[in-house]
């Protein structure tokens, strides 16, 4: 498979990330619908966070196991490991970090009420309420594009596999690779708008929002054609789990205000067994 190929295919895997995104301009009618989408988003990036950190975790074992049996160095074991560990807190605190500086600020409390104040205070209720809102939308779009941003470190590691694979020659394994990590990351567009609610995003917010988790796929395909790194892969699993538990987090503190706490824990279920079924895929293929 030509290098032109491969990124060419890489990219093809990383746009069906567009199908589910969509139906985040469709209005949701009622909380048990807005549950039962962020939940199920939680089942998928439950599932990408169990797949990344197993690939992580592999890595650095494989660096032990070769220490024991003499095989290997103390100090690459060590840096693997503290790879391992500093990407995953890149993840998890960094990304809390930068969150929290792009916070928008509360809105100020309104007045006190009172007698000729009425008129007045009516009308800084209503600028209340509206900050408010306008806060909770900006929030809910914050939270869209920090899953997108750890599907997409996710979404690069994939392309790790499909470019090292084209490169060494596996044609029908990288074939393999992208047909099932399209069928994949389809399910990915679900897990960055869930937590939207009944906020209805812009098409330019949707193409970014899928530009940031599916576009990884692409760049991983050129430098996996190109460059062969375990370090590299083992930095991206950890940033990439760090990344998903954070938002898996958020998410569920979210929806927690809705209730319908049994419907929730069914879909997240639904949603872990659909991202398992469609990594089969991968599986059966020997990926």
């Amino acid at each position: 498979m030509t290098f032109g190929q491969t990124i060419a295919l890489g990219a093809l895997a990383g746009l069906t990330i567009y199908l589910g995104l969509p139906l985040a301009r469709l209005r949701l009618l009622g909380d048990r619908a807005r549950v039962a989408l962020a939940m199920f988003a939680v089942g998928v990036l439950a599932f990408l966070f169990i797949d990344v950190m197993g690939h992580g975790i592999s890595i650095l074992e494989d660096a032990v196991t070769a220490l024991s049996k003499g095989k290997g160095s103390f100090g690459h074991a060590l840096w693997l490991g503290l790879l391992l560990a500093g990407g995953f807190v890149a993840g998890t605190a960094g990304l809390a970090l930068l969150e929290r500086r792009a916070k928008p600020s509360g809105p100020v409390s309104p007045p006190m009420a009172g007698g000729e104040a009425a008129a007045a205070l009516t009308v800084s209720q209503a600028d209340a309420l509206a900050a408010q809102a306008d806060a909770a939308r900006k929030r809910a779009l914050q939270t869209g594009l920090a899953i997108a941003a750890a599907i997409g470190l996710h979404n690069f590691a994939e392309g790790l596999a499909i470019g090292v694979s084209a490169q060494a020659g596996e044609i029908s394994l990288a074939t393999v690779l992208i047909v099932g990590f399209a069928l994949h990351n389809a399910t990915e567009g679900f897990g960055i708008i869930g937590p939207l609610g009944d906020v209805r995003p812009s098409w330019r917010w949707l193409g970014l929002a899928g530009l940031i988790g599916g576009g990884p796929v692409f760049l991983g395909s050129v430098v996996g054609y190109n460059v062969t790194s375990e370090p590299l892969s083992l930095a991206f699993y950890a940033l990439a789990g760090g990344a998903i538990l954070y938002v898996i987090g958020e998410v569920w503190h979210g929806m927690r205000r809705y209730g319908h706490r049994e419907l929730g824990l069914a879909m997240l279920s639904v949603g872990l067994m659909v991202a398992v079924v469609t990594d089969m895929v991968v599986a059966y293929g020997g990926g």
